[in-house]
């Protein structure tokens, strides 16, 4: 099932995701409605708190960027209760995009290396470090279970000059290709 996507200004999308466990209901049915959401929607990650799950959740398919880079094409994996415990490198500029904040792309600078904890699909614990397009992919999904979008890294001017777009958003005046939940319509009205 694809399920609604929240929009930015949704105050679900700013809180701080809850640690879950083995026993939370349904979670394989949320795993695949998530990828199922992720897919429709072109994505190539999406974390619980998008489709409203308050949990520390997140997947990420990275085959979409497999043309361009080959060593990404079987990249798919789900992140349970992660913990980035290491950021290093020198800061570097990638465009990023958010399914949270349709039609805005902007240069977000992350440091290049992570280090992280996290159980994976099987609930196995692992620690593992990541480079490149591959962590900065996790950071971006990881700032979703800790209420951080990627427009609050972008430069203040740079996000001062975005204000109007992303009012805009919040009240569904966007166009997008799937289903989402704007926190500025009321129910009902859309």
């Amino acid at each position: 099932m694809i399920m609604p996507i929240l929009a930015y200004g949704h105050p679900n999308l700013r809180k701080t995701a809850e640690d879950f466990d083995v026993n939370f209901p349904d979670l394989n049915k949320l795993l695949e409605n998530m990828y199922e959401t992720m897919y429709a929607s072109n994505g190539v990650g999406l974390a619980a708190p998008q489709v409203n799950r308050s949990i520390r959740l997140f997947i990420i398919d990275a085959g979409p960027y497999a043309e361009e880079m080959p060593e990404l094409a079987d990249f798919k994996k789900v992140f349970y209760n992660a913990k980035i415990v290491e950021e290093s490198g020198k800061d570097w500029a990638f465009n990023e995009g958010c399914l949270s904040v349709p039609k805005i792309n902007e240069d977000v600078l992350r440091k290049p290396n992570i280090k992280i904890q996290y159980y994976d699909q099987d609930w196995n614990y692992q620690e593992e470090e990541y480079d490149g397009v591959i962590a900065r992919i996790i950071q971006h999904e990881y700032d979703h279970l800790e209420g951080v979008l990627f427009v609050d890294r972008v430069a203040t001017l740079r996000k001062t000059l975005l204000r109007g777009k992303l009012n805009d958003i919040s009240k569904g005046k966007v166009k997008v290709d799937y289903r989402m939940i704007f926190p500025a319509i009321k129910k009902g009205r859309r």
